[in-house]
């Protein structure tokens, strides 16, 4: 982890990225920020990812409105925004800025999910080849932002993705598969990733979602 006192562009976010880096700022409020490259890093298998029955239902059900790259200035702003046991957030000015940037560039991608018209969760990432980095997440209705990520999960394997990175491990994200691999595996992982092809998907038809959450499903009883 190191400090950077250089301006931070967009193409030099990618190639950190490509390296294996991440930027993350101390608080919302701080002007520097730092790049990260943890001994251990988070992945979310996309061929043993965790659907929980309950959570199948909600995402089969219609309640939420599901789009991608409709909003990604609103969800990374959700993202950064104050929440219950998250008073503050990594995600400072120049951040929003960048990654907004990377957005307008094609880099980064966004699952909106809207209950009722209004936009009650969502995730953002980077997207690098068969590479897909996870940023963050928020919600503000129950399972807004689970179904966020089945969702994700659900247009990654049908693009073709092989790497779905969350640079950590949390309790929440183990519930849903993810595991914790050394820097080294993950490097070799990311070298692979990044040289091959898939597709984003900003939209997934109703029969594409179900044959995906069946198919999640089989995993999860597995």
């Amino acid at each position: 982890m190191s400090r950077r006192a250089l301006a931070i562009t967009p193409d030099l976010v990618l190639r950190a990225y490509r390296a294996g880096l991440f930027p993350m700022a101390e608080g919302r409020g701080s002007g520097r920020l730092y790049w990260l490259d943890p001994k251990m890093r988070g992945i979310i298998p996309l061929d043993g990812f965790h659907l929980p029955r309950r959570l199948r239902r909600t995402v089969l059900s219609g309640r939420f409105d599901v789009t991608g790259d409709t909003d990604f200035p609103g969800v990374l702003a959700g993202c950064a925004a104050p929440a219950p046991g998250r008073e503050d957030s990594w995600i400072n000015g120049e951040i929003e800025e960048l990654f907004n940037a990377l957005h307008r560039m094609g880099h980064a991608h966004s699952i909106e999910v809207r209950e009722g018209g209004a936009l009650v969760g969502g995730l953002y990432g980077i997207r690098i080849g068969a590479a897909f980095f996870g940023e963050s997440m928020f919600a503000r209705a129950d399972d807004a932002s689970k179904v966020a990520l089945v969702h994700l999960v659900a247009r990654l394997r049908r693009g073709g993705f092989t790497l779905l990175d969350t640079q950590f491990l949390n309790d929440h994200l183990a519930r849903f598969g993810a595991q914790e691999i050394p820097q080294a595996d993950y490097r070799a992982r990311l070298v692979q990733a990044i040289g091959s092809e898939a597709t984003w998907l900003p939209s997934l038809s109703p029969e594409a979602l179900s044959e995906e959450v069946e198919a999640l499903r089989e995993i999860t009883r597995g």
